[in-house]
């Protein structure tokens, strides 16, 4: 079991070009949806109150609301911090970065600014070892194999491989400024606001919803989705299931984000109609639960499944 080592550049850049190119309307799809943070609002006002009534619940009942509604709830955040991490909420950076730290408050670890100085390397590094964070260790792999209790695991835990572990291997990087010290005060004092007036149950229930967004749960298989190679010569893939349309925020469109990664949440289905030629011959899926069964029980799938650029050391 090995990576998949190549030696020619990722695609996105030729096939942005060339979607350009052949459909220049597709530039009047570009730029921010302000709309967005009203959804990050309610979301966040109705996350927190869910904590709140959540605090002396039994933690059972923490426990299954935190899977089946916190999840959902915590991922669309998620999802809207990648926006912002594009500059695609608002038009100015300062405020991208604010209203992420707001979307943060209900994922218990403060991390959206550090996801944006990440996510935005993966973009112009992807699988490249040294610059991608979205790739994993070589020992991850190795420990994971195809194993399904190993990959169970690691998917169960992979707030902690991705948030904390990863980041050390990223060259390039400075860690602090202003705008993560903001967010670390900024998400502190919400918790510990939770805490002082509600109790342990309600920041519990958050971070129970934050494992359960990234980790051993349908809306988890996105991690899987989006880069794990299925078919031979592709290393990225899409998804159109009807995901996308309640809560997911068009987040399947992953190809297409990737080529063109100034237009908005909304408009991406538009950059597939525009461009059946590009997409539609393209391997994509269309299950979540469907795609975390795979990644369980399929031999041939695995953390190894990853298209990498250089050496990997």
């Amino acid at each position: 079991m090995d990576f998949i080592k190549v030696s020619y550049p990722q695609p996105h850049p030729a096939r942005g070009k060339q979607l350009m190119s052949t459909h220049p309307e597709v530039r009047e799809l570009a730029g921010p949806h302000p709309m967005s943070a009203v959804w990050v609002i309610g979301v966040v006002i109705a996350q927190t109150a869910l904590a709140l009534y959540m605090a002396h619940q039994p933690w059972w009942v923490i426990l299954l609301v935190a899977y089946f509604v916190g999840a959902f709830a915590n991922h669309a955040m998620w999802i809207m911090i990648h926006e912002a991490s594009h500059n695609l909420i608002f038009k100015g950076t300062a405020a991208n970065q604010a209203i992420a730290i707001f979307a943060n408050l209900v994922l218990f670890f403060p991390s959206a600014i550090s996801f944006k100085k990440y996510h935005l390397l993966h973009h112009r590094y992807q699988g490249e070892m040294k610059r991608d964070a979205d790739l994993g260790w070589e020992w991850e792999a190795s420990w994971v194999g195809n194993s399904t209790w190993r990959k169970a695991v690691y998917l169960a835990f992979f707030f902690l491989v991705q948030g904390v572990f990863r980041p050390f291997r990223i060259e390039g990087v400075k860690p602090l400024c202003r705008w993560v010290v903001a967010n670390i005060i900024i998400e502190f004092a919400f918790l510990g606001a939770l805490y002082y007036f509600a109790g342990i149950g309600a920041p519990l229930y958050l971070f129970l919803s934050l494992v359960f967004a990234v980790g051993l749960h349908p809306v988890g298989a996105r991690w899987i989705q989006e880069h794990y190679v299925f078919t031979p010569g592709q290393e990225t893939y899409s998804y159109y299931g009807s995901y996308n349309r309640l809560g997911g925020f068009n987040i399947g469109y992953h190809n297409e984000h990737h080529d063109i990664p100034v237009v908005a949440w909304k408009n991406l289905p538009k950059v597939k109609a525009l461009a059946p030629e590009l997409y539609d011959t393209l391997y994509s899926h269309s299950s979540y639960t469907k795609l975390l069964w795979q990644y369980l029980t399929r031999k041939d799938v695995s953390p190894y499944n990853r298209v990498i650029r250089g050496n990997i050391s």
